[in-house]
């Protein structure tokens, strides 16, 4: 049967997949995610040239396409900070690990991607005494279970410039959609030119407290070119980047009207006494690569 394996019981065929397919599946997404661009954000920046009115705006986006194309070029990095991992694992239910931990596997692929793409190890095992441990791990795993018998592999490197000012506001159902947008404008005005703008921004709305948080990352992670299909959230996400793009902040913070790329939304249902919001920031490079591991 070599590495792959179908086990049928009952009517459920059961997929056994080896844990080594999953490091080598997420080392590669590792060095892919941190060289290469989605396609969908370089886009947004080259469309974002095209519109700027602001010469100096301008100039600094046509720098940034430069930057993105060195990187291809010369298989380098676009960014020096090559990120804390962040992996998301969807996991098809009739799948069966075998040949060791699904964890230790995926900490092990971030281990070898890190290293076989001399990428930059910026994690510390511990936040208050900050050694670093050499390896980038361990990755920031969330895994969720669905239908099927593959697993979907994303690799988001998250670098701390932007994820530093990123933030949740734990709002009350009176603030209503007033109180989102401004929640989210305050967050962006506060982080300014801190994160490498133009940003692409995720916001989360519901849920609770941590599940909002989530919710705005995977937000980040969802193609700029995709609206959320809820035509009313759709809605508000073009107001939001309009209202983002009117502060002035800009490219890298010298003005102009491309202070974001993209605004994306994603949404949970919350408590009758709540309405939690979470903006996590994405800089110019918002990084994520996937793959499907049968």
């Amino acid at each position: 049967m070599g590495d792959f394996c179908l086990l049928i019981y009952g009517e459920n065929m059961i997929n056994e997949i080896p844990v080594f397919k999953i490091t080598k599946a997420v080392s590669e997404l590792c060095v892919k995610a941190n060289r290469k661009l989605p396609p969908d954000i370089e886009n947004r920046i080259k469309d974002a040239e095209k519109c700027e009115t602001c010469g100096l705006a301008k100039s600094v986006l046509y720098d940034l396409q430069r930057n993105i194309k060195a990187a291809d070029e010369y298989s380098l990095p676009i960014c020096q900070d090559t990120g804390m991992a962040v992996v998301f694992l969807e996991i098809g239910q009739d799948v069966h690990f075998t040949g060791g931990s699904l964890y230790e596997a995926v900490n092990e692929g971030v281990r070898q991607g890190y290293e076989k793409g001399l990428l930059r190890k910026s994690v510390v095992g511990d936040p208050l005494k900050r050694v670093n441990t050499n390896d980038n791990t361990p990755a920031v795993i969330h895994s969720v279970i669905t239908d099927g018998n593959s697993v979907k592999i994303t690799v988001a490197p998250k670098g701390f410039g932007s994820e530093n000012m990123s933030g949740v506001k734990m709002l009350t159902p009176f603030d209503g959609r007033d109180g989102v947008v401004n929640a989210v404008l305050d967050i962006v005005k506060k982080a300014s030119n801190n994160p490498c703008p133009p940003m692409v921004i995720g916001v989360g709305i519901g849920g609770d407290f941590e599940q909002c948080a989530l919710l705005s990352k995977i937000a980040l992670c969802r193609s700029t070119d995709k609206r959320n299909p809820d035509k009313y959230y759709a809605e508000l996400e073009d107001e939001l980047l309009k209202k983002v793009n009117q502060l002035d902040i800009g490219p890298q913070g010298f003005g102009g009207n491309t202070t974001a790329l993209a605004v994306n939304i994603e949404t949970a249902p919350t408590h009758i006494a709540g309405l939690p919001v979470a903006v996590n920031i994405g800089c110019h490079v918002t990084r994520h690569a996937s793959t499907e591991v049968r």
